[in-house]
């Protein structure tokens, strides 16, 4: 766990009267905190060991810190404003397991506090890190996921190699009953294998392609559906589901990736703005293969949509 990650947040001070204040301005630490009273708490996740197991690019467990730098200046909008800094959960021996268990509990203490959790990942086995917490902290809960991904990230666990970052669908799957829909899919990146395993376990997704041709009042009326047959909602980002052009810092680009249009921004606030919605991570920023910070900026942009 880093000791102080508040230095990360910093940027323009442009005064102190409220209508003047940005995110750096405010944002505390969660020492001596015991009600968050529903405000968001970030957790960095400095961790793609399991990018690294999948084959894939490293580099993504440095995305926290330069996320925390790209919110730092947004604005304070409201009054009742608030945001906190867990600190960063590290893993530096290769021990995936180790740090997965690590985030669990600190999602789950956040959660026991009143707090939403936000984590910066790291790779996407982030996802059944943060879900482990989310179900140790609402153990008698239908938790829904809504995964913008261009993966369906359930593949299966080969003992000789261990969970990655591809196979925590498939953890969480195989543990219980999942109540999952995928957005922006892609089909020349996922298997016949992949596509079966998710039709047996029921795992509802659209289509990079069905997003893009499809009317955006459909689109919400699955999105809302979907809302509507669970308790509480986790939403988890992985950058790779956007095209390159908008976010080339990914271990796995997609050049027809979806669009941050304002498309996109609407469902994506559908999800997030519902009263369901208590924990959101984002995956895959890999600050080592990108331009200008463009990845690390579209996600930190979200993160302004999501708890503004």
């Amino acid at each position: 766990m880093q000791s102080n990650t508040l230095e990360f947040w910093n940027g323009r001070i442009d005064g102190t009267a409220h209508e003047q204040l940005r995110w750096h301005q405010v944002v505390q630490s969660t020492e001596k905190i015991h009600n968050f009273d529903e405000h968001f708490v970030v957790i960095g996740f400095e961790c793609d060991e399991g990018v690294r197991r999948n084959k894939g690019r490293i580099g993504a467990k440095d995305a926290p810190d330069i996320l925390r730098k790209c919110c730092s200046n947004f604005p304070v909008l409201h009054s009742n404003f608030q945001l906190f800094d867990d600190g960063t959960i590290r893993c530096d021996d290769h021990n995936l397991e180790h740090s997965q268990e690590q985030l669990a509990n600190k999602v789950q203490q956040i959660h026991s506090r009143n707090g939403k959790t936000l984590v910066f990942g790291g790779g996407h086995e982030v996802t059944f890190a943060h879900f482990s917490g989310l179900r140790n902290a609402f153990p008698k809960e239908k938790i829904g996921i809504i995964n913008f991904d261009a993966h369906f990230d359930n593949r299966k666990v080969e003992p000789t190699i261990g969970a990655t970052s591809g196979t925590g669908f498939y953890q969480i799957a195989e543990q219980e009953s999942l109540h999952s829909l995928t957005i922006g899919i892609q089909t020349n990146s996922n298997t016949k294998e992949l596509f079966d395993y998710a039709h047996t376990k029921g795992m509802h997704y659209i289509t990079a392609e069905n997003f893009s041709t499809k009317s955006i009042e459909t689109i919400a009326s699955e999105v809302s559906a979907f809302i509507q047959t669970i308790d509480k909602l986790y939403v988890t980002v992985c950058m790779d589901v956007f095209s390159s052009a908008f976010a080339p810092g990914v271990s796995a680009t997609a050049y027809n990736g979806l669009i941050p249009d304002f498309r996109f921004i609407e469902i994506f606030r559908l999800c997030t703005k519902h009263t369901s919605c208590i924990a959101l991570d984002f995956a895959e920023v890999n600050p080592s293969l990108d331009i200008d910070n463009r990845t690390a900026k579209l996600a930190a942009s979200l993160v302004f949509e999501a708890i503004s």
